[in-house]
């Protein structure tokens, strides 16, 4: 017969395990308000597990997420990897003008070897979401994430790739562009794309321009088109550099300005010598053309 020590040592003890029961299911309640939408379709978009499996992971795992991957794994769901640390670096990327030249895309399906992005397959693969992507003129990555292809949402179509390959694969680059007229070009066996967009229809114009921005890589269109804290920093630099070589206080100004003319023309396109003809810039080159030929905007996208 227990003593009357050793019941009230077990009631103690009753009590505090009920408490830390009500507790626990209290946190849980807690931890469930607090997982959104966005945590449960940011683990299945890792994962490729449904969203009900996704939000009971989460609420399991206290809203973990690596908890809530591993969570999964252990209950036996098709997880395609947990590849959130990985860098995707290799792909394919493709540019293409919507039909009628008025807007251009260029995107980069991204995957993490190039055993991979070579694949014709993968290729293939990547080929059909930019096809999707002309065919409804998307706006976006997100947009595009929601297109069908053959009724299955792009974003799932990536989910079964990935875990298909077992690599981090996504869209991780998109941008699209408006003008009177866009060219497009791809280099180096789809590992970068180049959008242009120009103020009159020129097709060879628009193709030449392109291989310039591909190849000379500048940072903006002209130099109205440069960020002014970029100018400033510039200038800065410029300046203390001629500080630095001993030169006058009051001639600093000035070749200062000088150095900010050379970086304008080697790093805005319409002041860049043009490749095919270092005699002129690529502005007098559009000029030669047509008067009112230049350039809008450029976008360029590449690996890494």
């Amino acid at each position: 017969m227990e003593t009357e020590d050793q019941l009230v040592n077990n009631k103690l003890l009753s009590n505090i395990f009920k408490t830390f029961i009500f507790r626990n299911e209290e946190l849980k309640e807690v931890t469930m308000s607090t997982i959104t939408a966005a945590d449960i379709n940011k683990l299945r978009q890792a994962t490729g597990a449904g969203m009900m499996d996704c939000r009971k992971a989460l609420t399991e795992s206290n809203g973990e997420f690596e908890a809530a991957i591993d969570w999964l794994r252990k209950q036996g769901q098709k997880v395609a990897a947990k590849r959130s640390d990985r860098e995707a670096k290799e792909g394919v990327i493709l540019a293409y003008p919507i039909p009628g030249n008025k807007a251009g895309i260029v995107l980069c399906i991204s995957c993490e070897t190039d055993f991979v992005s070579k694949n014709a397959d993968f290729v293939a693969f990547a080929q059909s979401i930019a096809d999707a992507a002309i065919a409804h003129d998307v706006k976006s990555a997100e947009e595009l994430n929601n297109v069908e292809i053959n009724g299955a949402k792009v974003s799932d179509m990536i989910n079964d790739k990935l875990a298909a390959i077992g690599e981090k694969i996504e869209i991780s680059k998109f941008e699209r562009i408006e003008a009177p007229y866009v060219a497009t070009y791809i280099h180096g066996s789809n590992r970068m794309g180049v959008l242009v967009g120009l103020t009159l229809e020129a097709a060879e114009a628009g193709k030449d321009v392109a291989m310039q921005i591909a190849a000379m890589n500048p940072l903006a269109v002209d130099e109205s088109s440069i960020a002014p804290e970029v100018i400033a920093r510039e200038k800065d630099i410029a300046i203390e550099l001629v500080k630095a070589e001993g030169k006058p206080a009051e001639m600093a100004e000035k070749i200062a300005m000088g150095k900010l003319n050379k970086f304008f023309k080697d790093n805005t396109l319409m002041a860049q010598a043009f490749v095919k003809d270092g005699n002129k810039s690529v502005s007098e080159y559009l000029k030669g053309i047509d008067a009112n030929l230049s350039v809008t905007e450029f976008k360029r996208v590449a690996l890494g």
